[in-house]
C-alpha cells in the first residue's frame, strides 16, 4: 500500500487536517528558531516542507492555511523590520510574491496528485467490482452450462433407457408369444392326458401330470407378466366388487410384504361396484403395496381402505384431467419415510425413482398411473416426510351388479356336439393339432387350416361352419383380416381369436374392441370348452341387425 492510500482516511477528516497544517507550521517555526545561527537567509523557503505536508495530508484547504500562516509568521518574525504586517520594500514584496507563487504551485501539484490518486482508487475499485461481477457471471454461466450439460446427459440417458426398454419390450413380447404357443401345446396335451385317464393308472402318474400342469400354469402367469411389462396385453374391463378383491388379496399381500409389515383393511359397507380390468387392478395394488413396504425398511403399518366418494366440479376444475362424478376409492397408507413435494410432483414420471441404482426401474408408478387413467379413473398422492404416504385410487362407479366369478372347476366342462362345426386356423402346426384334438375330445366337428387363404377355401367347401377359432398373428393374412373377409361373406359365423400377444389388431387404446372375443394363450381344455360354448350359445347376428 502506498502513502497516499495509507493516508486516505485522514484526508477525509478535516477536523484533523487543518490543525495538523497549523501544527506543521509551528513545528517548522521552532526548528527555524533553533537553527537561526545556521539559516540566516531564505526564511520563506524553510516553510515549504510544512506546506507540502499539509497539502499531502489534507489537500488544497490545509495547504492554503499552512501557506498563509507561514507567510504571516515569516513576515512577523524573520523579515526586517520585525512585527510589520506588510512588506516595506520592493525586495520584500518580490520575496513574498515568489513564496506565494511557489506555494500555490506546490499546493496545486499536490491537489492534482490527490485527485489523480482518487480517480485511480475509484477506477481500481470499479475494476475490482467489475472483476468480481465478471467472476460471478462466469461462475453462474459455468454452473448453468454444467446444469445444461447434466440435463442433456440425463435426457440422453433417459432416451437410451427408453429405447432400451422399448427394445426389451419388443423382445419380451416376441418371446412371450412364442413361449405361449409352446405352453398352449403343453397345457393342452396335459389336459387331454388327464381327461383320457381311466382311473386305474398309478396314482403317482396322476400326481406327476398335475405337477406338470401346475408348473405350466406358473409359466403362463410369468408370460402374462412379461406381456404386461411390454404393454401388449389388452385390458378387459368388467364390473368389480372392490371389497371382495381387497379381501381376497390379503393373504397374498401378507406373504409378499413379510411379517414385519402389519396389514389392516378397512372396508366400507354398501360399497359401489367399479368397472376395470381385474387382473391389472390387482397388479396395481400389489405394486403400491410393495412400494409402501420399501418405504418401511424397519417395518410398519399398511392400511388398505375402501370408500364411496364423489369428486365435484370444484375438484375437477383443480384437476383438469378428472371428470366430476361418483367414484370408488381405494387408499393405501403406509407409515414409512414419506415423500417431499418435489418427489410427489415427479412420482408418476417414467423412469423416475428415488431408489438406489439397480433397485428400481422407475416404471412401476407410471404403469399404475397409465392403467388408472386408461380406466377413466384418477390417482392422487398425499405424503409428509417421516409421517408416511397415502395413495388414493379413484375408479368410476359402475351402475349395476359386480360380476361373480366362479372359481376354476366350479362348473362342469360343457360338452360339444358333432352338429357344431369349428374351423381352427393356426399357423403353428403343433398348436393347431393340439387345439383340434381338444375340440374333438369335447365332441365338436373340427376343420383345420394353416392360414387365412386356406381357411377361406375350406369355407367355400363347408359354408356350414359355426365358429372360427383363429390365431391373430399369422403370415399372409392376419386373424383380423380373415375375420373381416368371413363377416362380409358369411356374417352368421362366430369368430373367436387367440394369441400370445396383440399389436392392436383387435385392440384399441389397450382395450378389446366391442363385440370381440379373445382367448389368450396358453389356455386349458376347461377354458377352451367354456369359451366355445359361450360363443355358440350367443344369438347369431345377421347383417340386417343394427349395431
Amino acid at each position: 500500500m502506498d502513502l497516499l492510500s495509507a493516508t486516505d482516511w485522514l484526508r477525509h477528516r478535516p477536523g484533523y487536517t487543518y490543525p495538523l497544517a497549523v501544527a506543521f507550521v509551528g513545528l517548522t517555526f521552532i526548528l527555524r528558531l533553533a537553527a537561526s545561527d545556521y539559516l540566516s537567509g531564505f526564511p520563506f523557503l524553510s516553510f515549504v516542507p510544512a506546506i507540502l505536508l499539509a497539502s499531502f495530508i489534507g489537500g488544497a484547504g490545509p495547504g492554503i492555511v499552512a501557506a498563509m500562516v507561514a507567510a504571516f509568521v515569516v513576515q512577523q518574525f524573520f523579515v526586517e523590520p520585525h512585527g510589520a504586517f506588510w512588506p516595506v520594500s520592493v525586495g520584500q514584496w518580490v520575496g513574498l510574491s515568489t513564496y506565494l507563487v511557489n506555494a500555490a504551485i506546490i499546493i496545486g501539484l499536490m491537489e492534482m496528485i490527490i485527485i489523480a490518486h482518487g480517480r485511480q482508487s475509484r477506477l481500481r475499485s470499479e475494476l475490482n467490482s467489475f472483476n468480481s461481477r465478471l467472476e460471478e457471471t462466469v461462475a453462474e454461466r459455468t454452473a448453468a452450462l454444467r446444469h445444461e450439460m447434466e440435463e442433456n446427459a440425463a435426457a440422453q440417458a433417459q432416451v437410451r433407457q427408453l429405447q432400451k426398454m422399448e427394445t426389451i419390450g419388443q423382445l419380451t413380447g416376441g418371446v412371450a408369444h412364442d413361449f405361449n404357443n409352446m405352453l398352449a401345446i403343453i397345457i393342452g396335451n396335459l389336459d387331454l392326458a388327464q381327461r383320457r385317464m381311466t382311473g386305474h393308472e398309478d396314482p403317482r402318474l396322476l400326481n406327476s401330470l398335475q405337477n406338470a400342469r401346475d408348473g405350466a400354469q406358473r409359466a403362463a402367469v410369468l408370460t402374462a407378466r412379461l406381456l404386461a411389462f411390454s404393454r401388449q396385453q389388452p385390458l378387459a374391463p368388467e364390473a368389480i366388487d372392490v371389497n371382495k378383491l381387497v379381501g381376497g388379496m390379503s393373504e397374498l399381500l401378507r406373504r409378499t410384504l413379510g411379517e414385519h409389515i402389519r396389514i389392516e383393511t378397512v372396508l366400507a359397507g354398501g360399497l359401489w361396484s367399479s368397472f376395470a380390468d381385474l387382473s391389472q387392478l390387482e397388479n396395481a395394488m400389489l405394486n403400491l403395496a410393495v412400494n409402501a413396504r420399501d418405504a418401511m425398511p424397519g417395518g410398519g403399518h399398511l392400511t388398505i381402505e375402501t370408500a364411496n366418494t364423489e369428486l365435484d366440479e370444484r375438484y375437477s376444475r383443480m384437476h383438469s384431467e378428472v371428470e366430476a362424478g361418483q367414484y370408488v376409492m381405494i387408499s393405501i397408507t403406509d407409515t414409512g419415510t414419506g415423500m417431499s413435494p418435489d418427489v410427489i410432483d415427479r412420482a408418476f414420471d417414467p423412469f423416475y425413482t428415488t431408489k438406489g441404482p439397480g433397485k428400481g426401474t422407475g416404471l412401476g408408478l407410471s404403469q399404475v398411473y397409465g392403467y388408472i387413467k386408461q380406466s377413466g379413473g384418477h390417482i392422487k398422492i398425499y405424503s409428509e416426510i417421516d409421517r408416511g404416504t397415502t395413495v388414493k385410487i379413484y375408479l368410476p362407479r359402475h351402475v349395476g351388479r359386480a360380476d361373480a366369478r366362479l372359481a376354476a372347476g366350479a362348473q362342469p366342462i360343457p360338452q360339444g356336439s358333432v352338429n357344431d362345426t369349428i374351423l381352427v386356423v393356426e399357423d403353428d402346426e403343433h398348436v393347431r393339432t393340439m387345439t383340434a384334438e381338444s375340440l374333438h375330445e369335447l365332441g365338436y366337428t373340427v376343420l383345420q387350416a394353416a392360414g387365412g387363404p386356406e381357411a377361406l377355401l375350406l369355407l367355400e367347401e363347408h359354408p356350414d361352419v359355426d365358429l372360427i377359432f383363429t390365431d391373430i398373428v399369422m403370415p399372409q393374412m392376419s386373424g383380423r383380416q380373415l375375420a373381416d373377409a368371413v363377416q362380409e361373406k358369411w356374417p352368421t359365423i362366430r369368430i373367436l381369436y387367440t394369441t400370445g400377444y396383440t399389436r392392436n389388431a383387435i385392440v384399441h387404446n389397450g382395450v378389446l374392441d366391442h363385440g370381440v372375443s379373445l382367448l389368450a394363450k396358453p389356455f386349458s381344455l376347461e377354458q377352451l370348452a367354456h369359451k366355445i360354448r359361450e360363443l355358440l350359445n350367443m344369438p347369431v347376428r345377421t347383417g340386417d341387425e343394427g349395431p
